[in-house]
């Protein structure tokens, strides 16, 4: 995508890159240029992950500002680059220059344009080896599932090229560690019901040298689990309430016989299969009203955030202010 003419108030932008890395020597200087090509008047930020190689030396050459995360793990360091920058806009991207940061300005400009809070920039691959095949259906399937647990989702949830406004990194809690923040920064804006954006971008393979940390099997299970969670939180009635429904079905299941024998003698033969089907309904009640009741703190956790979400100001505002003050 080509860059656009930027609107009146993108001069007074305070505009941030956030590039997390790890072992990227081959690929990091290539990626810092890339973006301070594309958006000069931008702050780059390299935040090195513990790596072995000279990552932190071959940014620094290029031009980029170099801090180091200790905690391993991506997750980690989303949380520490959105509490430790302070920006207007937030673009991030990954340092193994898979992504095109030509696209940069134009992500930027629809965010301002459209006053939204996150535009993801959905990969498009022309190269086979860019995409590997298992992670394109592990990302169908996880963006199928987010879809039917939480209503409306992305093209591309695992996206690692995205653009924010400050006031959703200054709301997002970030409390993954590792590749499952992608995940967990979609849940937040759907839950907040931001309004978001998505555009297609190229995505290329990496550079010879550069190697993915992802590993399809143990990632995807961490990131199965952070849908889960997010979903049990989110949604405790759909989720208490499933497993209610399940416990009503099996006591009923084993209390119809007991039913039928008991109209037809008087009796009840098999005693601790009643016990049984008793107590599972009851734990089925149970687990309905706990649903309930989380619910309830669930919407109150979700008012809290939410206002403090509105406490800053909408894309662009904060600029146009200052144009008007100068």
């Amino acid at each position: 995508m080509n860059s656009t003419a930027s609107p009146p108030e993108a001069s007074a932008l305070r505009i941030a890159i956030l590039l997390p890395c790890y072992n990227e020597e081959a690929a990091i200087a290539q990626t810092v240029a890339g973006f301070r090509a594309a958006l000069p008047e931008a702050a780059v930020y390299v935040y090195d992950n513990n790596s072995s190689d000279r990552t932190r030396e071959r940014a620094a050459a290029a031009g980029a500002i170099v801090r180091t995360e200790r905690m391993q793990g991506k997750g980690n360091v989303v949380r520490r680059m959105f509490a430790d920058i302070e920006a207007d806009i937030y673009v991030m991207a990954d340092g193994d220059s898979t992504y095109d940061p030509a696209a940069a300005p134009g992500l930027v400009q629809r965010l301002l344009d459209e006053r939204l809070d996150m535009v993801v920039g959905a990969r498009k691959s022309e190269v086979e080896e860019a995409y590997r095949r298992g992670h394109r259906l592990g990302n169908r399937l996880f963006t199928g599932l987010l879809s039917r647990l939480f209503g409306r989702s992305f093209s591309d949830i695992f996206s690692g090229y995205r653009v924010f406004s400050r006031r959703f990194v200054k709301s997002f809690p970030a409390l993954s560690r590792g590749f499952e923040t992608e995940t967990e920064i979609s849940v937040h804006a759907l839950e907040l019901a931001m309004p978001v954006g998505e555009v297609m971008t190229a995505y290329g393979a990496r550079p010879e040298g550069s190697a993915s940390k992802l590993s399809t099997y143990r990632d995807g299970w961490r990131i199965m689990k952070t849908i889960l969670h997010l979903f049990r939180i989110e949604r405790p009635v759909l989720f208490y309430g499933g497993f209610a429904a399940f416990l009503a079905a099996l006591a009923v299941v084993l209390a119809v016989p007991l039913v039928v024998t008991y109209a037809r003698t008087g009796l009840v033969p098999r005693f601790p299969t009643a016990i049984l089907a008793t107590g599972l309904m009851i734990v089925s009640v149970i687990s309905f009203a706990v649903g309930l009741i989380l619910d309830t703190v669930v919407r109150g956790r979700r008012e809290v955030r939410r206002l403090h979400y509105l406490s800053f100001p909408a894309p662009g505002e904060e600029a146009s202010g200052r144009l008007k003050q100068s």
